[in-house]
């Protein structure tokens, strides 16, 4: 079974989410403060963890901080915070996607559901495996690994479907609205800034930024060259 786990000090909020998610099959486990979600994803291990950005003990972000050293575990991150930067912080330290509060418990089931298909089908896809070759970067598909100049580069789930898209689309322009349906699905809700945050990371990670051109106005291109 799926396991989730809903991080929150607001009981109506672990409540309310547990409600919606219980009834589509997943197992959810629930944590009050940052210690004791710290605490539940080491112990239950979940599939996704939803995480409120204020919280008693440990905060969101400095958990997520701590989470991210040991774990690429998929992280929806709750925030009543409206500022531009309180969203950007949280991305920038691991988290895959956001929900602002008040929110749509409908809305955030959506994106749990779409989210967690998404990862499965990259579990699922080691049977047919497919390797995307260029100069500097070597992308494996069945493997769900990257290598730099033949040095392995970690990236989370989230940075390996954008190179993976970008890397498919060699030499093209990929918008963000292109790249969010490629990535996040139909079914996202949110802003499209989430795309240039982890194609930041990512552009981190490769060392090289030369190998992901911002097209201004238009979007992200890939620009390794083809073996």
């Amino acid at each position: 079974m799926t396991k989730i786990l809903v991080i929150d000090d607001e009981p109506s909020i672990t409540n309310l989410v547990s409600a919606y998610l219980k009834p589509e099959g997943y197992e959810v486990f629930t944590a009050a403060d940052g210690n004791a979600g710290l605490k539940a994803a080491r112990a239950f291990k979940p599939d996704l963890i939803i995480l409120d950005l204020m919280l008693p003990g440990i905060d969101g972000i400095e958990l997520l901080s701590r989470l991210r050293r040991e774990s690429d575990v998929y992280v929806i991150m709750l925030t009543a915070r409206t500022e531009e930067t309180d969203k950007i912080v949280g991305l920038s330290v691991g988290a895959d996607d956001y929900v602002t509060k008040p929110f749509s418990p409908r809305e955030l089931t959506a994106r749990v559901k779409a989210a967690l298909r998404r990862l499965q089908g990259v579990s699922g896809s080691g049977g047919e495996r497919s390797v995307m070759s260029f100069r500097h970067v070597k992308v494996d598909v069945g493997a769900h690994t990257v290598t730099v100049d033949e040095n392995p580069i970690e990236l989370t789930s989230i940075e390996f479907e954008l190179l993976k898209a970008l890397a498919e689309n060699h030499g093209r322009v990929l918008s963000r609205e292109q790249l969010l349906e490629k990535v996040w699905g139909g079914e996202y809700f949110g802003e499209m800034r989430v795309v240039d945050v982890h194609l930041g990371h990512v552009r981190q990670k490769l060392g090289n930024e030369e190998l992901i051109t911002t097209v201004r106005g238009v979007g992200y291109r890939f620009d390794d060259e083809p073996l």
